[in-house]
């Protein structure tokens, strides 16, 4: 029972069955909300209402509950993720109470129809469900109870989350190797391909138990032609959507950096729109209803589609238009939305890009659970479906091959538009390999790298990706990575950014020492040298080891105090001087665990090196050594610093809702702080 294949079966039937059933109410949301609009359709007045006031009601009770039952389910949970990959452990993100929260939100989230995703959110629930079976599992075996072992399992748990979301098992395998770890551990690899295959494969097979589908197909199956998919003179121009969509990514990264720093900004500021969850969900969700409201603004840009719908018209494969004017459709069809009397296909889809654009970076800030990824799809593909229409009626004969005549496909122009937006926002090659798994299309793989690669190219070179992004904006203990084009980060070395003024304890050091240099910070290790003279690095210890000593000693003198001194001599101020004399005695560690060989870095080490090392050992701090003696300490704040720069002057100085865990992860616990106070309450009073 505790084998590994019958874990990672267990968590592809569990994402998947969690996948359909969101998926399902998802579905019966929206239905729901299409009924009540047609059944106001006696009054535009009435039908604004019921449009706006639906939507208002899902967000305001998914905010709620998210923020009331747990405030970890907020946002998209990628970098949280990402960060206790890194080794700092958020604890509170993987619990029983979170995936509820999280679940249930992100459910009502989506059938508000907001321009958010439920992917992202769903790489954190495939994690919070990758270390809830770990504990399950480890009733059966015992190797579920190994720490180190179950954390890497959290990358399994991401491949699932997008397998399941998307039907793409290789690309959910690839993702997770590329979003959640720097560095991947090969083992975990047939890992995260085995689970993510079988969830990808329930989570199809479910429509079909349920009636809705007759086979298992791609999620948005599409029927471009075989024989002739693209002809070479449409490669410099999938090349060139590459470059626009890596622009476009970078672009909207910054935006959503923006938007984030001023809601900070103001909830620094105790401002009225963020006394609560409420305020500020509420006026999105009603700006971003008005504005696609159909009688209204929303029929200049499809405002009656979901984003499900817009998926599917924009990957069809018939052309929309002649001339710019869209052909007729029947009613029934998603096509028959993009078709306005007084503007053409190409103003309805430049609008549709420019709206999404920014709802989707200002959605996304919510305090709610939220993806980014489909949204981008969704901006992608109308992006390419512009491109592509604007070809089909620049040539509309299309290329003659041969004497054939091969028209453009402009459906085929809005997948490889897809990927490279999607490419550029999140810096991953992978979302290629979704995109080819998520319309069954291989014969674009070419097109489709290209422009992913290049995208890549683009954006890497002017924005983090979104989630290093959002990891800058909360201040979690990631190591960001060493960005393309930045060659002088080569040339920097340890001792131009190391900490040079480290706290340390000698082998003479006394227990009065030790206890001013525990006061004075929260530092997790202390290094142990020769002597102030020689600063010979002997080894380091950690602090609850320098705790354990002090409290041994403390109760040592009580006992010791308690049995020599006579009782008429125990005034309160002979026993303070007493200690007093007790605690100037030096150190004894032999009772005390050393490890007698710290990381150690050396001052020409480089600043790339230092970071693979950091990356590859999940290190939170080293020591700067020169001929053993120590002169600097290197930590992930120095060496973040050291390649990102410093927070920048409109920043926001707020200590973050996850310093708790931080200071656990890097620096120890405000616990151990308490309990030095509380064990030396008098000496802290003198």
């Amino acid at each position: 029972i505790g084998a590994d294949w019958i874990y990672l079966m267990l968590l592809g039937f569990i994402m998947a069955v969690l996948s359909f059933t969101v998926d399902i109410f998802v579905d019966l949301f929206t239905e729901a909300h299409s009924w009540i609009y047609d059944l106001a359709d006696s009054h535009v007045l009435l039908q604004y209402l019921a449009w706006v006031t639906y939507s208002l009601f899902l967000m305001c009770f998914a905010a709620g509950f998210a923020n009331m039952v747990s405030i970890q389910a907020t946002g998209s949970g990628i970098p949280e993720t990402k960060t206790s990959l890194r080794g700092v452990m958020l604890q509170e993100y993987f619990t029983f109470r979170t995936l509820v929260s999280k679940v249930i939100s992100l459910t009502c989230v989506l059938g508000s129809e907001l321009p958010v995703g439920k992917e992202g959110p769903f790489v954190h629930v495939g994690s919070v469900c990758a270390a809830l079976l770990c504990r399950f599992m480890s009733l059966f075996s015992g190797i579920y109870k190994n720490k180190a072992r179950n954390e890497e399992m959290l990358t399994v748990g991401c491949a699932v989350g997008i397998s399941c979301c998307f039907a793409a098992p290789m690309g959910g395998a690839l993702f997770s190797l590329e979003v959640t770890s720097m560095f991947f551990v090969a083992r975990n690899y047939w890992r995260g391909f085995l689970s993510a295959t079988f969830g990808a494969f329930i989570f199809r097979l479910l429509p079909v138990w349920n009636r809705q589908e007759e086979t298992l197909t791609a999620l948005y199956a599409t029927k471009y032609r075989l024989d002739f998919p693209f002809d070479l003179y449409e490669l410099p121009i999938f090349a060139a959507m590459g470059i626009v969509c890596g622009f476009g990514g970078a672009f909207f990264v910054y935006l959503y950096g923006k938007i984030s720093l001023f809601v900070k900004k103001q909830k620094a500021k105790n401002s009225f729109l963020m006394k609560n969850c409420f305020l500020y969900s509420a006026l999105v969700s009603v700006l971003i209803s008005t504005l696609t409201f159909p009688p209204g603004f929303g029929q200049f840009m499809g405002g009656r589609l979901t984003k499900k719908d817009s998926l599917i018209s924009f990957f069809d494969n018939r052309t929309w238009s002649n001339h710019g004017i869209v052909a007729d459709f029947d009613n029934d069809d998603h096509l028959a939305a993009w078709k306005h009397p007084q503007a053409n296909i190409f103003i309805i889809l430049s609008v549709f890009i420019i709206m999404k654009f920014w709802m989707s970076a200002l959605s996304i800030t919510l305090p709610i659970p939220c993806g980014s990824f489909v949204p981008i799809f969704v901006i992608g593909a109308a992006f390419g479906r512009l491109v592509g229409e604007g070809l089909a009626t620049l040539f509309p004969d299309g290329f003659n091959v041969d004497g054939h005549i091969y028209h453009i496909v402009p459906g085929a122009y809005a997948v490889i538009g897809a990927a490279a937006l999607a490419a550029g926002v999140t810096h991953t090659i992978s979302t290629g390999v979704i995109m080819m798994e998520l319309t069954g299309q291989i014969n674009y793989t070419l097109p489709i790298l290209i422009s992913v690669i290049l995208a890549n190219m683009v954006s890497q070179s002017l924005q983090p990706s979104i989630y290093d992004t959002a990891i800058r904006i909360k201040k979690l203990p990631y190591l960001p990575m060493l960005s393309w084009g930045h060659r002088e980060k080569y040339n920097i070395y340890v001792e131009d950014f190391m900490k040079r003024d480290v706290r340390y304890i000698t082998l003479n050091s006394t227990y009065r020492d030790i206890i001013k240099i525990l006061r004075s910070g929260n530092l997790k290790t202390l290094p142990l040298v020769k002597s102030a003279e020689s600063m010979l690095l002997l080894g380091s210890v950690e602090r609850v080891q320098l705790l354990g000593l002090l409290t041994q000693r403390m109760q040592h003198l009580r006992e010791d105090n308690a049995s020599t001194m006579p009782v008429r001599y125990k005034v309160r101020f002979q026993i303070e001087e007493w200690e007093e004399q007790q605690l100037v005695e030096q150190v004894t560690f032999s009772s005390c665990k050393i490890d007698p060989a710290p990381f150690q870095l050396v001052e020409h080490t480089s600043l790339h090196k230092t970071h693979t090392m950091f990356s590859v050992l999940n290190l939170d701090y080293a020591y700067v050594t020169s001929i053993g003696r120590l002169v600097g300490a290197v930590s992930l704040k120095e060496l973040r610093e050291a390649i990102e720069g410093c927070t920048p002057a409109d920043g926001v100085r707020l200590r973050p809702v996850l310093s708790t865990f931080r200071d656990r992860g890097v620096q120890g616990t405000m616990t151990e702080t308490i309990a030095l106070h509380q064990l030396l309450e008098h000496q802290i009073s003198r």
